[in-house]
């Protein structure tokens, strides 16, 4: 059994610009994992929040042992065996959970949606994500995502109601709000949802600072559209935690660990009477792809990592203007594009 890896720059085609920061271009680091003739491929997007970063993810790999599992793999053994290593680093584990899964569907020689006995034949519609900018690049933005029926529009600084404001002047199709952390009080919060329910926005996510926990809870008694959980569920020993507060939960594979942990974590939140949205950090399509394969077991779908960016190195599920299409390959069902 081989691991090896190595880092990609992913390129965005607009700055990304969320509450807290903006970005250009984002690294990843793409793992492949050989063994027994067939090789599986995971991703790892480390993202600061979670304070992680490339070398973290690099250092984390380096201690990676693959002698230490046994064949053919256990994802609960591996999921073990990476918790052992380290109590934190979710995208550098993310990365080696995927690359193992990818490798057990191309053995067992079926898709992970059918490995993990979930059916894709209904459509899986994904959001697609315009980022905080002036108000005539977020109406550019907008036309060029003409056909994707639905807009997950970023917000969270002073001029929230302008952007919300431009978007409406050139559609009217839903949308869904990220706040990412953004405001900073419960009443402040409360104001501005109580004008975004004007303006047919579907949700709410992550309107206030994870820790917030009770002002959440508060807001949430006092609005009509659901709240979920993003930053607040940064593992899945938070959920039990944060499920009074919220209305649902967003798990992006990348922060919780992998498609293992991921999984379970949505079936737990389920059980609790949560909504679910499965998220994603920008990704190529190895990570999109893996993601994907869970979509099934949402309510709601944004996995548009992969069409913000210039220069994705993989085919994987298509996004046909927010319909994500996954093949019948086996494994992820990616491939290199050179």
């Amino acid at each position: 059994m081989k691991l090896d890896y190595f880092r990609r720059d992913l390129e965005l085609k607009h700055t990304f610009m969320i509450s807290r920061s903006s970005r250009k271009v984002v690294p990843v680091v793409i793992t492949q994992l050989s063994a027994d003739g067939t090789t599986g491929r995971g991703e790892a997007s480390p993202n600061s929040r979670y304070d992680e970063s490339v070398e973290s993810v690099e250092a984390f790999l380096k201690k990676v042992d693959l002698t230490r599992l046994t064949m053919p793999f256990d994802p609960g053994q591996v999921t073990d065996y990476l918790d052992s290593l380290s109590m934190h680093d979710p995208s550098a584990k993310a990365a080696v959970d995927i690359a193992i899964h990818d490798w057990i569907g191309q053995k067992l020689g079926v898709p992970l949606y059918k490995y993990f006995g979930l059916d894709v034949s209904h459509p899986i519609i994904s959001t697609f994500t315009i980022g905080i900018d002036t108000p005539d690049v977020v109406r550019q933005k907008v036309v060029e995502a003409e056909n994707y029926p639905v807009l997950k529009i970023k917000v969270g600084l002073p001029n929230d109601e302008e952007i919300i404001e431009a978007v409406r002047s050139v559609t009217d199709k839903p949308l869904r709000v990220d706040a990412n952390e953004g405001w900073k009080t419960k009443e402040e919060a409360l104001e501005e949802i109580n004008w975004l329910c004007t303006q047919n926005v579907e949700l709410i996510e992550q309107p206030m600072p994870a820790r917030q926990i009770e002002d959440i809870k508060w807001l949430r008694e006092r609005v009509s559209i659901p709240i979920v959980a993003d930053e607040a569920l940064d593992s899945p020993e938070r959920l039990r935690e944060i499920a009074h507060a919220y209305d649902g939960v967003n798990v992006k594979v990348q922060k919780i660990g992998g498609l293992h942990k991921s999984k379970k974590l949505i079936e737990e939140a389920i059980a609790l009477g949560l909504k679910v949205m499965i998220g994603c950090m920008i990704e190529s399509s190895v990570g999109i792809t893996a993601a994907a394969h869970l979509a099934p077991l949402a309510d709601w779908i944004d996995l548009d990592g992969n069409v913000l960016i210039d220069n994705d190195p993989f085919r994987g599920a298509e996004n046909r203007d927010g319909l994500i299409v996954l093949s019948d390959k086996p494994g992820l069902g990616v491939e290199p594009l050179t």
